[in-house]
Parts: C-alpha cells; structure tokens; sequence
C-alpha cells in the first residue's frame, strides 16, 4: 500500500514510516520541518534500506499537497503533522487552531480531490479532558482542558461529519496516551527543537548533561505522590498500532475509535525512579507550578483494539527507558 505520512519527520511519524517499510509498504512524507528533522527521514532509509520520498510541505499549503499527491498517488493517509504541546497551546491558541484544525481541513480537501479516503488521524487522550474516573474507555465523555486538546476533538468532530457526507470516507481515530522510548537502534529517537515538554526527553536531557535539572511541573495532585500519572506506550508500540488501523479501514468501518495505550499509570517520580535503576545516572529535578490545563491522572482501557485490531502493547516500563537512554546517549544533541 502506498502511504502518506504527514508529519513523517517527527517523532511517532518517523518510527511510523520505519514499520512501514519495514512491513512492505511504500510510505511518502510531507512535513514543514516545524518541530523535526530532515535527518530523521535518511536515518530512517538507513534503518529500512528503502527510498522515503521527502516533501517540505505545510499541511495548509493546498497546492503544494496536491503536486504531491498528484505524483505519488496514495492509497491511504495517516496524519500526524500538527502542533502539540499543552502549555504552548495555552499561550497560543490561535496558531494551534490554525495548524491543527485548518491544516486538517485543507488536507482533507486535497485528499477528497483525488479520491483519497482512508484516512489514520493521529488523536490524543486529551479529548477525554479531566476524566471522572480511569481506566478510561472510548465511551467516555468527551472534553478538554486546553486548546490541544480542544484542536483534537474538534478534527475529531470534522471528520465523523465528513464521513456521514460522503460514504467513501474511512477513518480511524486513534487517541493516543503517552509515547516515550524510541526505535531500538538507537537511530531515531524524540528530538524537540526546544526545552522539551514531554518528560522523558526531558529526563534523558538531564542524564546526558544536555540540561541541568528536571523541573516536575506539580506535587500536590491527589496521586500516590502527589506528581501526575500518566499512561506511557513504547513509540514502536504505538506505531505498529497505525499499521493495524490502516488493515481496519480495508474493511470499510467507517469511523472507528482506539485508545492506543498500555492500561498501566505511572507517575512522574515512577519514571524517574525507572530512568535512574536503568541506567545508573541520578536525574536531578525540582518541584514546579503546574502546567495550565494539566490533570491528575489519565491512563488507557485498551482492550477495543486488542479486540478489533489484535493489537496490544508489548514492550514495558523498562524497554521505553532503555531505548530513550540508548537514543539519547548515542545522540547527545540530538540530530543536530
């Protein structure tokens, strides 16, 4: 199958396109290179031994999606190419809501143009805002707590109207919790062009002397801790779960709907902990504000995809430390 990888540069999009390849699939990326690296894409040929056409292109860039589509003729499209960091969503609502919803609208333009309607969307567990209860399942009510969260569920909502106007449309909506680890060889990895705002990167920037202290954004959520839990899955994990939406949409479902995590919380001080019995190194950190439109606890009941999809997480707590590590200590700045 040929396959469309918006955001193929970045961090869940890279590892994406190495299972791709790796499965047999052709795979072509459109990224602006916003938050990402070209160099991801030619590591990404070096792990594969495949050609991964590369396309500098902004997802609200109509005419340049459509030379690109034009030429390639996909199959199907899993889109990931959008912004994604909650603090910065709150202090710049307007350019997450240009990105990432109008970015959708006009990818979706191009794709109806030619035909193109099976269509991954890379959703978040953010839309499930602060939840009443966990594990929380793909029934539950649906809300955010900040404008991330909100660009997702509003795309969510676009494309469930899109498919009731037009049948052709199959669509997998696939709410992620929280990737961290990286790919095994250490090749690729997460790279944030800033102060990272997801911790294990973080975490791994502080063990390699890159940055000189975690800052733990809260301590006095009602945890075990008091630090926020979250639901982490191993990036590979995550990405061989697109794979199987991808082989859902051949059945065409429609709209269907997948928490893509492992069922287990931990909290931040239990990733530290993982991080230092790993590899050895003390991560020095410090207590800070929380985060606005932050939650407590979030983590997945994933068992609609291991029933639909026969997929289900399989590496652990400490795989996605020792990958994290190994990609980042081979790579101390990173692709830089």
């Amino acid at each position: 199958m040929r396959v469309l990888v918006t955001g193929g540069a970045g961090y869940i999009g890279s590892h994406t396109c190495v299972e791709l390849l790796t499965a047999g699939h052709e795979a072509i990326v459109v990224d602006n290179l916003s938050n990402s690296s070209e160099e991801a894409i030619r590591r990404v040929e070096a792990i594969t031994g495949k050609q991964l056409p590369f396309y500098q292109v902004d997802i609200r860039d109509y005419d340049g999606l459509d030379e690109v589509l034009g030429k390639h003729q996909p199959e199907a499209v899993i889109h990931f190419a959008g912004l994604k960091a909650v603090g910065e969503s709150v202090e710049k609502s307007l350019l997450y809501y240009q990105n990432n919803v109008q970015g959708t609208l006009t990818l979706c333009d191009v794709l109806s143009k030619h035909g193109v309607c099976d269509l991954v969307f890379s959703s978040s567990a953010t839309v499930y805002g602060d939840p009443a209860s966990v594990p929380i399942t793909e029934d539950f009510p649906l809300s955010a707590t900040n404008p991330y969260g909100r660009s997702k569920l509003i795309v969510e909502e676009i494309l469930r109207d899109l498919q009731v106007s037009d049948s052709r449309w199959n669509i997998a909506l696939l709410r992620y919790f929280n990737p961290v680890g990286a790919h095994h060889s250490g090749q690729i990895g997460e790279d944030p062009s800033d102060i990272p705002n997801n911790l294990m990167p973080f975490v791994s920037q502080v063990a390699v002397g890159k940055l000189e202290c975690l800052s733990v954004f809260g301590d006095d959520y009602p945890t075990k801790d008091g630090t926020g839990v979250r639901d982490y899955i191993h990036v590979v994990d995550l990405s061989i779960g697109h794979l199987r939406a991808l082989e859902k949409l051949q059945q065409k479902p429609g709209v269907v709907t997948y928490n893509l995590g492992t069922g287990n919380g931990y909290s931040v001080l239990d990733m530290v902990k993982a991080f230092e019995e790993q590899t050895g190194r003390t991560i020095k950190y410090r207590i800070a504000d929380r985060r606005p439109g932050d939650i407590a606890m979030c983590y997945a009941d994933a068992s609609q995809a291991k029933k639909e999809l026969g997929w289900e997480a399989t590496r652990d707590v400490n795989d996605m430390v020792r990958d994290t590590w190994r990609w980042q200590s081979q790579n101390p700045q990173g692709y830089g």
